[in-house]
């Protein structure tokens, strides 16, 4: 569901600001929490709509909303951008409006300066793990990002799911978000020119946008694809859109993220909770989430050696890795839920909107 442009009068308590154009693992994560957050305060989505039924607010509507006199001591503007806390600080000091300021950290290294500066103009600091924590000055909450484990969910057999793919093979293997080598893809590439030759009932996606400047790197991992002969075993999805992202994740009984930075990575948590066994790299949150063999498998930051030996030792043994897969539902639904997320958010906003009515 598309949300829809909010109608007037509209008197919001929560202004969730998404600034950018593209469906990110930013917007995914506003997405995730909006519906939620309506279930206790008045939502509006500021900047582009989302596929969600909260209502929503263009950047040029809002001008208008700027000069509507509102009976609220204050709202909250939540921004996760650097440009959404950029235009919170000039609506609430150039242009007087009641706001208090909410940004979500999730980076695990210093901030650069201009970052900096916003953040500690920031009226509450949330910080998705202890480690992003430690590189802000102060921290209001801790609060780990989140999935819907009712949206993503085991499906009732994975290799039938897999058969409804159209994609042949018995079992899929993938890897999902940009391409770029950031995420690791030329690792996930490489790893499958190794182990596909010796793994016939496999084949690989890998699920992502590729921007115009990284077409180049593309299209090197397509020449080894082909130059290895398996081109036709490796399949490029592209962006896949939000509303089938879970459908992949159920199809495959391997993820694979390879990154190199993740600040958080909610990518190996969808799969987890969609019963798929994930092999990670030592970053982001990885390293806590995964019980070593037992839901996957973490390798060292760049060891390719290390990476398609635990991939090797998953594609040899399905049935192994199959059960992998369903042990990491559980994992997900205890400790990461959206409902926990939105919880801890919501615990924020509330001693807000206390001390200021």
């Amino acid at each position: 569901m598309q949300g829809t442009a909010a109608k007037w009068p509209v008197n919001p308590q929560v202004i969730l600001t998404n600034f950018n154009s593209r469906f990110t693992g930013i917007s995914a994560t506003i997405a995730n929490l909006a519906e939620r957050h309506e279930r206790r305060f008045e939502v509006v989505i500021l900047g582009n709509s989302l596929p969600v039924s909260t209502p929503w607010i263009s950047r040029w509507r809002f001008v208008r909303f700027l000069w509507r006199r509102s009976e609220r001591p204050v709202r909250i503007w939540h921004a996760r951008r650097n440009s959404e806390m950029l235009m919170g600080l000039l609506a609430k000091h150039l242009l007087r409006m009641r706001l208090e300021l909410v940004f979500t950290t999730v980076a695990l290294r210093r901030h650069s300066l201009i970052p900096r500066l916003l953040i500690s103009s920031m009226d509450a600091i949330i910080a998705t793990t202890e480690e992003a924590a430690s590189f802000v000055d102060r921290c209001d909450a801790i609060v780990p990002h989140g999935v819907d484990t009712k949206r993503f969910t085991p499906p009732a057999d994975k290799q039938q799911c897999w058969q409804q793919s159209g994609l042949p093979g018995k079992y899929g293997i993938g890897i999902f978000g940009r391409v770029r080598p950031e995420k690791g893809t030329d690792l996930f590439v490489e790893a499958m020119c190794r182990l596909l030759p010796q793994c016939p009932e496999f084949t690989a996606i890998i699920a992502g946008r590729c921007k115009r400047k990284d077409e180049p790197f593309k299209e090197s991992l397509v020449e080894k694809l082909a130059a290895a002969g398996i081109e036709d075993r490796v399949v490029w999805l592209g962006e896949v859109p939000s509303e089938e992202r879970h459908l992949w994740f159920q199809r495959i009984c391997v993820c694979v993220a390879p990154s190199r930075y993740e600040g958080f990575g909610l990518t190996p948590l969808e799969a987890m909770a969609s019963g798929a066994a994930v092999v990670t790299t030592r970053t982001g949150i990885y390293p806590t989430l995964i019980e070593e063999g037992k839901t996957g498998h973490v390798v060292e930051i760049g060891d390719l050696d290390g990476l398609s030996a635990a991939l090797a030792r998953c594609m040899a043994d399905p049935a192994a890795t199959l059960r992998m897969g369903r042990n990491g539902h559980g994992h997900v639904q205890r400790n990461y839920d959206i409902g926990h997320e939105a919880a801890g958010i919501e615990a924020v906003y509330q001693r807000i909107l206390n001390g200021r009515d």
